[in-house]
């Protein structure tokens, strides 16, 4: 019988080392955008959220089509840092459809990193004006290194302004990124000067709160707002009216309406669906001073794109361990017997 591929945390490092971050985020990136374009070929839902009230949130995120089946563990906990913890923690397996097998665990705290920036650059080639070279980077934790060299990579964004309210995150970004070339990091003192004359602004902030990191003096025309903070209830980072005043895409309508920026809105204030700007059936853009809000919150079918492509990729480089997560059965109605096969090895 097959095992279940599992790959640790040590082997997605290694595994990123091997093919290179820039070219991982790449491959996920490719087929995010071949996988966006079936989407009718998904079943999709929302993703399942449990709230630990004023601390946190956990969530299942599940998708399929009609060959496999995904889904991905997270959770969201702002002040974990005060344990020593990451904000984002997460792990997800990839299963056959056909059997329910699980031919994949992996570790996701990395690959949800590794995912999120190709999401966002894929939909920035759609919605940002081409000739976009600056972004501001509000929210300097853990994955602003990831999206600043995603969108150097891919978009050739080369000049990057930095702000956090917490500058040991601006220095550990700094530092992290200290000696790559192609492009220029600088750091400011408010978001209103980070933002000051940028093509593109990325949000990613992480206290779970209405928060405005973003008021409409602060937007300028043309601006591409990239807004990935804001992913659960009761959590934004744009100003009502910076949202109404701009062309919004989503990944999934119905989960951005629970827990994107546009849970300010009203049921009917119109959005587009990532897919429809991949396929071409609805813009990204419809000129070169119209404002374009990326409303991010992360979703199943991204997930799926990431763990194939790490499954694909650790097969390839001889990763990952085997592991017994299912047992094999000479007959497979008698678990039971499983029990007594132990009991006689004793």
């Amino acid at each position: 019988m097959a095992q279940t591929l599992f790959l640790s945390v040590a082997e997605m490092r290694e595994l990123v080392a091997r093919v290179g971050l820039g070219t991982f985020i790449a491959k996920v990136q490719q087929r995010l955008e071949h996988d966006y374009k079936r989407w009718e070929e998904f079943e999709k839902s929302p993703r399942t959220a449990n709230h630990a009230h004023g601390v946190g949130v956990i969530e299942l995120m599940p998708v399929s089509n009609h060959e496999e089946f995904s889904f991905k563990y997270v959770n969201g906990h702002p002040y974990n840092f005060k344990h020593q913890m990451p904000t984002v923690m997460a792990f997800g397996a990839l299963s056959d459809m056909e059997t329910g097998f699980p031919k994949f665990l992996s570790e996701m705290t990395i690959l949800t990193a590794i995912r999120t920036a190709a999401t966002s650059v894929l939909a920035a080639s759609v919605m940002a004006r081409p000739e976009s070279r600056s972004m501001a980077m509000i929210g300097n934790g853990a994955q602003s290194e990831f999206q600043i060299l995603a969108f150097h990579a891919a978009l050739g964004i080369n000049r990057f302004h930095l702000y956090d309210i917490d500058p040991a995150a601006t220095e550990k970004l700094l530092r992290n990124l200290a000696g790559t070339t192609g492009f220029e990091l600088v750091p400011f003192g408010s978001t209103a000067e980070a933002v000051r004359g940028c093509d593109l602004v990325t949000t990613c902030t992480a206290d779970k709160a209405y928060a405005t990191i973003l008021t409409p003096e602060m937007v300028e025309p043309g601006m591409h707002l990239n807004a990935i903070g804001g992913d659960c209830p009761g959590k934004t980072e744009l100003h009502r009216d910076v949202v109404a005043r701009a062309r919004v895409v989503v990944e999934f309508e119905p989960q951005s309406r629970i827990e994107g920026e546009i849970q300010q809105m009203p049921a009917d204030f119109a959005v587009t669906e990532l897919w429809q700007v991949l396929t071409g059936a609805a813009p990204g853009r419809a000129g070169a001073e119209e404002v374009t809000i990326f409303d991010s919150v992360g979703f199943g079918l991204e997930d799926y794109s990431a763990l194939w492509v790490a499954y694909e990729l650790a097969r390839e480089h001889g990763l990952g361990q085997s592991l017994d997560l299912i047992p094999p059965m000479a007959d497979p109605k008698d678990v039971f017997g499983l029990l007594s096969l132990a009991a006689s090895r004793r």
